[in-house]
């Protein structure tokens, strides 16, 4: 994978208690210089790996990433979703397209992602896996919820909604991000399929930082959010959500998830093998929970920087 660090953000992270819900990183708008998206190299998986899941690539080799050659599919119709978006003007596509244009270019599959029509099932590859991750973070801001409208981000010692790194630090929408939060009707949710996201939002950390996804304070948080609203409304199971978390955290953060797999197989278990639930909660997927692990996991040393960060 890149280690490709595009455009950032001004970010101010809470250090000294990071599992209280305070915000892993806020913004201020008008020095937001650009879009947040941070990824890893140097990880070990190999064509050998090609048949297994991130998560079993973690498990052998104490990082993790999509193997050459390989196709993660996840259980996520996005359909028509990139166009709806770009009409909606939630991205605006010049921009987008710009922003991957300086870094290659997209495929002809990827560009349906983006605003094309009749999509199967996400498909997650070496080369497209951080553009999954900006539309999912695009949905997640967008998707009317009641999680972004009366959730922890709504807290007015934060002063507003606005000021956070998943919402002023998305620079590719026509306007204002705030413009588009929680605006849009893109995926409408049953009220059982709304408390299951919201059952699962509270249960699922990320390294970054100290919150759950029900705060979706950075780009890897609103993109959880936006998964989750998918899963559930397209009939996932709440051990679905789950395991597909699992499967997405592992990839957003290899070298976290590496290590916390080197720290299972040291007490006789793996993480393919261990309760999605437990490993994605506090006590190993926050930014606290990580940081204990690594203390216990001395020889533990990351094979590069970056792919957890909220901001740089």
């Amino acid at each position: 994978m890149e280690n490709e660090q595009p455009e950032t953000q001004n970010t101010e992270q809470n250090k000294s208690k990071p599992d209280r819900l305070l915000p892993a990183s806020i913004v201020i708008a008008s020095l937001v210089l650009g879009l947040t998206w941070i990824y890893s190299t140097g990880l070990k998986a190999t064509v050998a790996d090609k048949d297994k899941t991130p998560v079993e690539i973690a498990d052998q080799h104490g990082g993790n990433t999509v193997a050459p050659s390989e196709t993660i599919e996840i259980p996520v119709v996005w359909g028509d979703l990139g166009q709806k978006m770009a009409e909606a003007g939630v991205y605006d596509k010049d921009k987008l397209l710009a922003l991957y244009a300086s870094r290659g270019g997209l495929s002809s599959e990827d560009r349906k992602l983006v605003d094309g029509n009749g999509n199967g099932r996400i498909k997650i590859t070496q080369s497209n896996a951080g553009l999954v991750l900006n539309l999912l973070w695009a949905f997640g801001l967008a998707n009317k919820n009641e999680i972004l409208e009366k959730g922890e981000m709504q807290n007015p010692q934060y002063g507003g909604a606005g000021k956070f790194a998943s919402t002023g630090g998305w620079s590719l929408s026509k306007g204002s991000p705030m413009d588009h939060f929680s605006m849009h009707g893109f995926v409408k949710l049953t009220p059982e399929q709304q408390a299951l996201v919201e059952k699962t939002s509270q249960g699922i950390y990320r390294p970054c930082c100290g919150n759950s996804t029900h705060f979706p304070d950075c780009n890897h948080g609103m993109a959880m959010l936006g998964l989750l609203q998918l899963l559930a409304s397209q009939g996932a199971t709440e051990e679905e959500m789950y395991q597909t978390a699992l499967t997405m955290n592992t990839l957003w953060f290899p070298n976290e998830y590496g290590v916390i797999a080197q720290y299972l197989n040291s007490q006789g278990s793996s993480l393919s093998k261990t309760d999605p639930r437990e490993i994605l909660g506090a006590a190993y997927s926050s930014g606290s929970g990580i940081a204990r692990i690594k203390a216990l996991v001395p020889l533990a040393t990351p094979k590069s920087q970056g792919g957890g960060g909220c901001g740089v």
